[in-house]
């Protein structure tokens, strides 16, 4: 315990790749923070940030070290949460990276009906979509990664994977709503309000463009999938998401299946970081969510 205030200190000054910027981010000195640092370094018996005209990076050591706070850290969450469960209570934090499929109603609805029962336990949600989410887990930055479609990696532990259909998603008085599925050279005959790169639907969606070799009628491009969603109501056009984002209650939507002759299913998969032990409140909610998505 005798370093932790320096090494969270130095931990926030390889984030912000500033001295001063950490300065005045926790409300110390420049000269004092920057002699914590010099303390630090002496002590451990080698630099561990190079200094640049621009700011301060971390070097080889000090990534090492970065990683092992980081490790540290998420190790004492998990003995206080562990601690505190031992009277009954559930404590602690649970940190969570996802795709945007799940901000709107999924995280929302599951976080505070675990809330309901556990009110001590508080929560972050950083919206990190494919790869993002997984370096997410890999640099202790989450403790859960919900994620649409992410690339093969060796770091996640699978703990529930699903295919979800390809909708495509209009206004609920277009031509295409009455259809029960849609075929994709039919979506392509309107405007289409088309995810970005940044989204992992978008690969498949290139791939099913170039299977039918039907000319794009892309007039909007977004990594936003709220905006997509908001502007097919202003224009008879349409966009592709996945039931998790949808507002299925709202009435001004329509979401049609997508024929899966055009599009297969997608994966959607939640994970942690492997060989990482979660945290009591992480694991319960990890748990919760299981349950939750398998009904579904």
């Amino acid at each position: 315990m005798k370093h932790l205030r320096t090494l969270q200190l130095i931990s926030d000054v390889a984030k912000r790749g500033s001295i001063r910027g950490t300065a005045e981010h926790l409300n110390i000195t420049a000269s004092a923070l920057t002699r914590k640092v010099q303390d630090f370094e002496e002590e451990l018996g080698t630099p561990i940030f190079e200094r640049l005209p621009q700011g301060m990076r971390l070097n080889a050591a000090g990534e090492l070290l970065v990683r092992h706070i980081r490790d540290q850290n998420a190790n004492f969450e998990r003995l206080k949460s562990q601690i505190a469960d031992l009277s009954g209570v559930r404590r602690g934090h649970v940190a969570i990276a996802c795709s945007q499929a799940f901000v709107d109603s999924v995280l929302p609805d599951e976080i505070a009906d675990y809330r309901s029962r556990f009110s001590q336990v508080s929560f972050s949600v950083q919206v990190r979509d494919h790869s993002l989410g997984i370096a997410a887990l890999a640099n202790f930055e989450a403790d859960l990664a919900l994620l649409v479609n992410p690339p093969p990696t060796n770091d996640m532990h699978v703990l529930f994977a699903a295919d979800q259909p390809f909708l495509a998603l209009m206004r609920a008085d277009h031509p295409l709503a009455a259809s029960e599925t849609v075929r994709l050279r039919e979506c392509l005959e309107f405007p289409v309000a088309m995810p970005d790169h940044s989204l992992a639907i978008r690969h498949m969606l290139d791939v099913a463009y170039a299977r039918v070799r039907a000319p794009g009628n892309i007039m909007i491009e977004s990594g936003s999938l709220e905006f997509l969603r908001n502007y097919v109501l202003r224009e008879q056009a349409i966009t592709f998401q996945i039931l998790p984002g949808i507002p299925v209650s709202d009435p001004r939507f329509s979401a049609r299946p997508i024929d899966t002759r055009d599009i297969p299913p997608i994966k959607i998969f939640l994970g942690q970081l492997k060989s990482r032990t979660l945290s009591v409140a992480a694991a319960k909610f990890a748990d919760q969510l299981v349950t939750s998505l398998s009904r579904d």
